[in-house]
C-alpha cells in the first residue's frame, strides 16, 4: 500500500482538538468572531434571560454555514492577513485597491507560492466578504478595483473545470470485490455501495446516524423497509429524501451491505460509519473523518485495477469522491429527472455535468429545424 492511503481509518477527532487539522488559532477565531458579531446592545441593560437568547443565538449563527466552510473562511482570513501584515498593510478597514492587489498576486503567483485557480481565487473573495461582514463592514465587489481586476482574471486564466472520472457500475463491483470479510471489510462495502446507490457526497456518507437526533453533529438518518432504506439528509440544499432501492442480488445490494455491517458491528445508536479496532474487528464509537471516504475509493481503484493503462499516481489522480456521484449518473438507464432528484441537484444542467458518458446528441435541433 502506497504511504499516501495508510491510516484510511483514522477518525475523526475528538472536540477537544481541531478537527481535520485545523489550527486552534482559526477555532479561536471563529468563537470570537461569534462573540463579537452576537452581543447586547450597548443601551440595554443584561439580564440572565436576555444573556441566555445571546448564547441561543450565537449558536444558531455558527450553524449557518457548515464547519467545514468555516474552517475555509478563516483560513482565508488568516492568508489575506498575514499577507496584508508583510506588504505593511492592515486587513482593517477594507481597502477595494489592496484587495484588488491582493487578486492580482493570488492569480499571477509569488515566490514558492503557484497561482491559484479561477475558481479558488473566487472564493477567498467570498471568504473575504463573509469575514468583513462578521466584524461590521461591508466588501464591496463590484468596486471597480476588485471588479476589474478580477474580470481580468478570469478572462485570461479561466479553464474549464477539471472533471474526476466516474465510477461505473463495472468498476464498484471490482472495487468492492477487493475488500475483506471482517467488520473493516463489511463497513467498507457498505460506504461504497451507498455512496454509489445514493449518489451521496462523502460528508453525507460519514455524517448519518442511525435514528434522528441521534447526535448533535449529524448530517441525516436512514429508515430501513422491505423494499429499500430512506435516507433523510441535511444537505448543502437544504433537507432531502434519498431512496435507495435493494439490488438485484445481496452480493451488490447497498441496503443488504448496510444491514450486514449494523448487525455485526452492533449499531443502533448514534453515528453509522465508525472507525474500528486495529485488527478490523470491533467497532469504536468515533464517527470516520469524510476524507476517510476519499482515501478508501483511491484505495480499491488501485486494488482493482481499474484503469491500469494510467501510471499510479495519475489513477490516483483520477478518482475522488465525486466519482461516486458521476458515476451514478453516468450509468443509470432512467429518466434524467430522476438522477436529478437523486443528487438533489437544482437544475438539469448541473445534472449533465456529471454524466460522463451520455449521448451528447440524442436531441438533434438541427434536423427539427428543418436542415
Amino acid at each position: 500500500m502506497e504511504p499516501s492511503l495508510k491510516n484510511s481509518d483514522r477518525p475523526t477527532k475528538s472536540s477537544s482538538s481541531a478537527p481535520n487539522g485545523s489550527s486552534v488559532n482559526e477555532d479561536n477565531e471563529r468563537d470570537h468572531l461569534s462573540s463579537e458579531a452576537l452581543s447586547l446592545p450597548s443601551f440595554v441593560a443584561g439580564s440572565g434571560a436576555l444573556n441566555r437568547l445571546v448564547d441561543t443565538a450565537r449558536d444558531y449563527a455558527r450553524a449557518a454555514a457548515s464547519e467545514n466552510t468555516l474552517k475555509a473562511y478563516a483560513k482565508d482570513w488568516a492568508h489575506f492577513a498575514r499577507w496584508c501584515r508583510l506588504k505593511g498593510a492592515e486587513p482593517l478597514p477594507p481597502s477595494p485597491e489592496m484587495i484588488g492587489l491582493y487578486l492580482a498576486d493570488l492569480a499571477s503567483g509569488s515566490g514558492a507560492s503557484p497561482a491559484l485557480s479561477v475558481s479558488t481565487i473566487d472564493r477567498r473573495l467570498s471568504g473575504l466578504g463573509w469575514n468583513y461582514a462578521q466584524r461590521g463592514f461591508t466588501l464591496d465587489r463590484k468596486n471597480r478595483h476588485i471588479a476589474t481586476v478580477l474580470a481580468g482574471i478570469k478572462r485570461k486564466h479561466a479553464r474549464p473545470p477539471v472533471q474526476k472520472a466516474a465510477i461505473l457500475a463495472e468498476d464498484i463491483l471490482a472495487m468492492v470485490a477487493t475488500l475483506p470479510f471482517d467488520l473493516r471489510g463489511l463497513r467498507d462495502r457498505a460506504i461504497l455501495l451507498l455512496g454509489y446507490a445514493g449518489g451521496l457526497r462523502r460528508s453525507e456518507i460519514v455524517s448519518l446516524d442511525v435514528h434522528k437526533d441521534d447526535t448533535p453533529d449529524s448530517g441525516g438518518w436512514i429508515d430501513i423497509f422491505d423494499k429499500g432504506a430512506l435516507l433523510t439528509l441535511n444537505a448543502k440544499t437544504g433537507w432531502r429524501e434519498v431512496e435507495i432501492g435493494r439490488g438485484s442480488k445481496d452480493q451488490t445490494c447497498p441496503v443488504h451491505a448496510l444491514e450486514q455491517f449494523l448487525h455485526f458491528a452492533k449499531i443502533d445508536f448514534g453515528p453509522i460509519f465508525v472507525g474500528t479496532s486495529r485488527d478490523g474487528m470491533k467497532a469504536m464509537n468515533t464517527r470516520l473523518n469524510d476524507k476517510h471516504v476519499a482515501r478508501l475509493i483511491k484505495r480499491t481503484v488501485l486494488d482493482a485495477g481499474i484503469r491500469s493503462d494510467l501510471p499510479e499516481n495519475e489513477r490516483l489522480a483520477l478518482f475522488s469522491g465525486h466519482s461516486l456521484r458521476a458515476g451514478l449518473a453516468s450509468s443509470a438507464e432512467v429518466d434524467e429527472r430522476y438522477v436529478q432528484k437523486q443528487l438533489g441537484h437544482a437544475s438539469a444542467e448541473m445534472t449533465r455535468r456529471y454524466q460522463r458518458r451520455r449521448d451528447r446528441f440524442r436531441v438533434n435541433l438541427t434536423k427539427a429545424a428543418g436542415l
